[in-house]
């Protein structure tokens, strides 16, 4: 019955907003094409806002989990238009707090003991109150201040209910719009379903805050308040009280003389850092999770709070990423073509110099300007336009990385308008591809790979021994006749090249216990090219000496 409610409710601020309007009638199957023409809720007249605010206030009016879901849309500049996406970006949690005793009693139940004995002060006031758990000012029994943080009760039956609607309409979506296929909406309420439970378990945001703060201990950049486990459970969360000004309030930061260009500059650091360096970040870096430390002005520092969205990308995704990213600040449009196809994000039949100049005509325009005057976000929002035409797929792994790369944008420019976000990220995308690919890279590699190489090696023996039995139990063919004898010529090849595998396996030992010294690192990383030239010929004339 509750769900049934849910449900009526639903169509209720359907009707209200008129978001009947945003459907494609015209490619609905026709029992569905009849029953929107004849609804009631042509009654209702259409209110006098854009279309973009329509939404945006539906999506309020539904509550917490549509608002989510409303600002996770924001960033995809590929399901919207620029002026739907733009007006979800306003979205706000307005939601009320629940009773202080109720978080007490959740506090009780999570840590086995009143209030009065786990803290020496707690406020039966909340901090703030957001969607999924609210906030409060506590100070632990040896004088630690510290914030508490409590999961809001009946949460999770709330977000059950209203995913299983989302999931009934992305279904509907992706079977009668003809746009469905290509942007997979019911993989786009999978990732959200994926986002939301995380923030669910307060130990899972716990961990990814210990995390960060791992990553960027001692660092100049940003502070990641510390965690305090024994009070830390799935439904309550204890983390440092930090003090800062909101990254928002940037009249308070002038008047306290922070250095605008540099906090802007650190941001788009902290952000390509993340990515690049630890592949884990921060996806939920919205203005109400950001403070600034203003301590030293001329160098101020972030402070992150609110753990409960990180994203992390593949090693393959972020080598492709990088590339393409360097590939546009050069203007080599051709790469940028031939990266999407082998990354497999258009398909693999797409015409290679088609795809370029379609590039090649978003971004001239673009590259014209002054570089302070581009806007990553509306960059990004004329490729998604012309990569649709190549029948683009949706990246759901990329869709976390793009939502923060345009909220750092918007805080860098908010911050400070001349922000070059561009000339600012590729020196350090070029120096992450240099230690990537160059020798300190290939020494990492070897270092990583080296210990499991090694373990494998003692079974190869048998590993042969296996195949050369099954093809006898098996019946030869001819095919397996060729495998066998290619087997037995390698058998005999093996004696002559056991030398040269010792001297190769010396040497990636020697590279990696090298790799493991700084002054053997600075001294590999400042080689020459000629050097290591004449590395591989002296190691190519050892090898062929053992033939």
């Amino acid at each position: 019955m509750t769900r049934l409610q849910r449900l009526f409710r639903i169509a209720w601020v359907f009707c209200r907003y008129r978001l009947d309007t945003f459907l494609p009638l015209s490619e609905l199957p026709a029992p569905l094409k009849v029953f929107f023409l004849l609804a009631p809720w042509h009654l209702f007249p259409q209110p006098k806002l854009s279309r973009g605010d329509r939404l945006r206030l539906a999506l309020e009016e539904l509550g917490p989990v549509f608002v989510k879901f409303g600002q996770i849309l924001s960033t995809r500049r590929d399901l919207l238009p620029d002026d739907m996406a733009e007006s979800l970006k306003n979205l706000q949690d307005r939601v009320p707090p629940f009773p202080s005793d109720v978080a007490r009693g959740i506090i009780e139940t999570s840590l086995g003991a009143p209030v009065a004995d786990l803290f020496a002060e707690f406020s039966p006031d909340p901090m703030a109150s957001a969607s999924v758990a609210q906030v409060h000012a506590a100070t632990l029994r040896n004088g630690q201040k510290v914030v508490v943080k409590v999961l809001r009760p009946g949460i999770e039956k709330v977000i059950r209910q209203d995913l299983a609607l989302m999931y009934l309409m992305a279904g509907l979506l992706e079977k009668y719009w003809s746009e469905g296929k290509r942007l997979h909406p019911v993989e786009v309420v999978e990732d959200y379903d994926s986002t939301i439970h995380d923030e669910l378990d307060l130990q899972r945001e716990a961990a990814n805050a210990s995390q960060l703060r791992r990553n960027f201990e001692n660092s100049s950049l940003i502070y990641i308040p510390f965690i305090d486990w024994d009070y830390t459970r799935k439904t309550v969360l204890v983390m440092e009280r930090i003090h800062g000004i909101p990254i928002a309030d940037t009249a308070a930061l002038k008047a306290a003389g922070a250095d605008m260009k540099v906090l802007a500059e650190k941001g788009v650091e902290i952000f390509f850092t993340q990515v690049f360096r630890d592949s884990f970040f921060h996806a939920d870096m919205h203005p109400g999770n950001i403070f600034v430390d203003v301590s030293n002005p001329a160098d101020p520092r972030y402070i992150a709070i609110d753990f409960g969205i990180v994203g992390t990308l593949a090693p393959d995704d972020q080598s492709y990423l990088a590339r393409n990213l360097l590939a546009f600040f050069r203007r080599d449009y051709r790469q940028v073509a031939q990266l999407h196809i082998q990354s497999g994000w258009v398909p693999p039949d797409t015409r290679v110099n088609e795809f370029e100049a379609a590039i090649r005509t978003v971004c001239e325009p673009i590259f014209e300007k002054p570089l302070k005057d581009i806007s990553f976000g509306h960059f990004l929002l004329r490729l998604f336009q012309t990569a649709r035409r190549f029948n683009m797929e949706v990246q759901p792994q990329l869709v976390l990385l793009q939502k923060t790369l345009l909220n750092v944008e918007g805080l860098g420019r908010q911050l400070y308008p001349e922000l070059d976000l561009w000339s600012t990220a590729q020196p350090f995308l070029e120096t992450w591809m240099r230690k990537r690919i160059g020798p300190s890279g290939l020494i990492k590699s070897l270092q990583s790979h080296l210990p499991s190489w090694l373990e494998q090696s003692p079974e190869m023996p048998q590993l042969v021994h296996d195949a050369l039995l099954q093809l006898r139990h098996s019946g030869p063919t001819e095919q397996q006749n060729r495998a066998t004898l290619e087997l037995l010529r390698e058998q005999q090849k093996r004696t002559e090249r056991r030398w040269r595998r010792t001297a190769v396996a010396a040497i990636l030992v020697a590279g990696a216990l090298l790799g493991t010294q700084p002054e053997s690192r600075q001294w590999v990383d400042e080689l020459p090219a000629w050097g290591w030239a004449l590395f591989a010929i002296a190691g190519g004339l050892v090898l062929r000496g053992g033939r």
